[in-house]
Parts: structure tokens; sequence; C-alpha cells
């Protein structure tokens, strides 16, 4: 498809000889006055415009101003065509916008040269700009992700993030009802402990008792649905299917359970009294995205939770509870006793609960020990 050319001349001759010499390679388009092609160019969209500067009424410099003053013709380039020599003129002329000067009578070998170097300067710069603007989409599409990254990490282990990064996405965010194993653990003596340290101590020991938990969380790829202060609640076998997830979520509490006598030694040594609880239970919870605009969190929701918070509640400093589902899913490969039925706050019935006391044999997973890091 033929490249367009405005010509602006008021001379008939110049015109028709333009045409006569460029039509065979371009389109040309013109007009005698100023007024009438500032209408035409916005009109009709030249690539490129060949602009005389002597005209009567509109001259080419006001000409030139008003189509770099207007969004629809700004980028168009312009060539003046002018008898005149002057070096003040050119300057003139190239601070208005033009891209090129060229003295008359014309040379038609050097009118077509610049006017074809012109039009494939203007194409590489509008490749470049679109080139640019397409890295400004992709920069700005990787920041997005960046920030969703971040908020799912808030949830995840690194591999989930990595699928939910994927357009499988909207479906774990998605209500769904699904079978999970839940984790409840809670510090025991908090209350006490904030009542006589400091915030600072506060913190430090929260601090502590997060980061060493965290770091077993993610490693059995566990997914954490909340802190509250000096409890956590994790849960397993969403969004990504585990093979027996109870088992699991008893070895990560076991492995827990003795990283917190490591803490225990150390806050002793600072008048920290303080002990760790765990409740575990498997069941059928709705799981997906609650909250408001601005704010959503992925959660868990049932009685599953409801009974892993009950048996948390009731488990002393060090004691792992699980309920009758999950000991059926690892029973004979686990040191584990049967406690006195349970009354608990929202059932009708006493329920039953097993006391864990060692890791299951041949465990499912096998992440690194972090007992003593």
């Amino acid at each position: 498809m033929k490249k367009t050319l405005f010509v602006v001349d008021d001379s008939q001759f110049n015109i028709d000889l333009i045409d006569a010499t460029l039509s065979d390679t371009y389109l040309i388009l013109a007009s005698l006055d100023g007024e009438s092609a500032l209408v035409a160019i916005e009109e009709q969209q030249p690539d490129l415009i060949l602009l005389d500067i002597l005209m009567p009424g509109m001259d080419g410099y006001e000409v030139c101003k008003q189509l770099k003053s207007n969004i629809k013709t700004r980028d168009i380039p312009v060539i003046f065509l002018t008898a005149r020599s002057d070096v003040n003129d050119e300057t003139r002329g190239f601070d208005l916008g033009a891209v090129d000067y060229i003295s008359k009578p014309l040379s038609i070998p050097i009118l077509l040269a610049r006017v074809k170097n012109h039009l494939s300067l203007h194409a590489a710069v509008c490749q470049l700009e679109e080139m640019n603007r397409t890295l400004a989409r992709h920069v700005s599409d990787g920041i997005a992700r960046i920030a969703r990254l971040d908020q799912l990490r808030r949830f995840f282990s690194p591999a989930v993030v990595e699928l939910l990064l994927t357009d499988k996405a909207d479906y774990f965010l998605k209500a769904r009802r699904k079978e999970i194993v839940v984790v409840f653990l809670d510090l025991r003596g908090y209350t006490a402990f904030t009542e006589i340290h400091g915030a600072d101590a506060v913190m430090c020991a929260l601090n502590e008792f997060h980061v060493a938990m965290g770091t077993i969380i993610m490693a059995y790829d566990g997914t954490v649905e909340r802190f509250t202060g000096d409890g956590m609640m994790i849960f397993f076998n969403d969004p990504i299917e585990i093979h027996n997830p109870a088992e699991r979520a008893v070895n990560m509490a076991i492995d827990m359970q003795k990283r917190m006598n490591v803490i225990d030694d150390a806050w002793k040594l600072r008048g920290h009294d303080m002990k760790m609880g765990i409740g575990i239970t498997q069941g059928l919870a709705t799981l997906g995205a609650i909250g408001f605009e601005g704010r959503r969190d992925y959660a868990a929701i049932g009685s599953v939770v409801n009974l892993a918070a009950r048996l948390c509640g009731q488990a002393t400093g060090g004691e792992i509870l699980c309920d009758e589902v999950v000991m059926k899913h690892i029973n004979g490969r686990i040191s584990a006793c049967e406690i006195p039925e349970l009354i608990l706050k929202g059932y009708a019935q006493p329920v039953k609960a097993f006391k864990i006391t060692d890791r299951i044999t041949e465990p499912a997973s096998n992440p690194a020990s972090l007992i003593s890091s």
C-alpha cells in the first residue's frame, strides 16, 4: 500500500511537479492554502507533509505550529519547501518541529531521497514507540504479578504459589467443598506472659515463635489460614492435593513440638514460661476467598475447623490431640493413646480424641529435619 504525501503550496505548478514525479511511488494529496490544509490533513492523516513557507494568508510556519499543537497531527513528519535560504529561517522551522528543510527550485532526486529517508525514520520511531508501550505493559503486568505473588505468599508455600499464578488461580479462589486436615496451635501461658513482660519482650518472643513455626509449615507445604498472635491455623490438601494429608499434618505437629522444646529452653533463661498445644482434625470444609474489596483472605470454614480449635484448646502445653478421623487414617503407624471423651462447647455429644506421642513411621513426606535449625 502506497504511503500518502500531503503537499501544501500556493503554486499549482509546484504541486503538479511533485505529483508528476512522485505519484508512481506515493499517493499525493494537496492544498493551495494553509487553512484548508489543516482541515484536510486532520481528516486524511497522511504519512508525511511537504509544506511551503511563503503563502498568502497563513504561512507555513503557522501551519506547522498548529499541526504540532494538534494531538491528531503532531506526530506526522513535516518537510519545509522554500525559496528562502536564511539560516534563521531554517532554525525557526526546526524549532517548530519540522524534520527537514528543502530549498527551491526543487531537485527531484534530493526530494525523493529525503522523503524516503524520513518515512523510513518515522516508521522506525513508531515501531520503537510500540515496543516501548509493549514493554510498559509487560512491566505493569510484572508488577501486578509480583504484588499478587506477595499476597499469595501470606498463605501458601512457594510451590503452591507458583501453581496459583497460573490460569488455575481463579478456580482455587472460588468457594468449593473439599476434605482437608486442619491444624490449630496455641501458646499456653501467653496471656500471663504479656501481663508481666513489656512490649519489646512480647514481640521478640512472638517473632521467634512465628519464624520457627513458619519454617516448619513451609517445609511441609502447609497452607497458613490465619495468625492470631500466639496461635496459628494451618490446613493440608488444598489447594494442592496430598496423599494422606493426615500423615503430613501429624509429622509437622511433632516437629513443631520438638522445635518448641528448644525454644522453651531459651525462653526459660529469659524468665518466659510458655508451652504449645496443638489440635488436628480431618473433614469437609468450605474453602475460598472471603472479605471485601481491597482486602480478601483465603479461608477454610466448617465444623472440621471448629473441632480443631476446640481440641487445641483442650491440649495442654506440649500435647498434640487429634480426632477419630485423623486416627483412622494413621492408625497402626503412630504412637498414640485414646484419652477420655471430651465435652466440648458447641457439641451435643462427647467427642473421641487421641493424644499423639511419636511421629509416623515411613512418613508420606520427609522434609529435612528442622529441630536443630
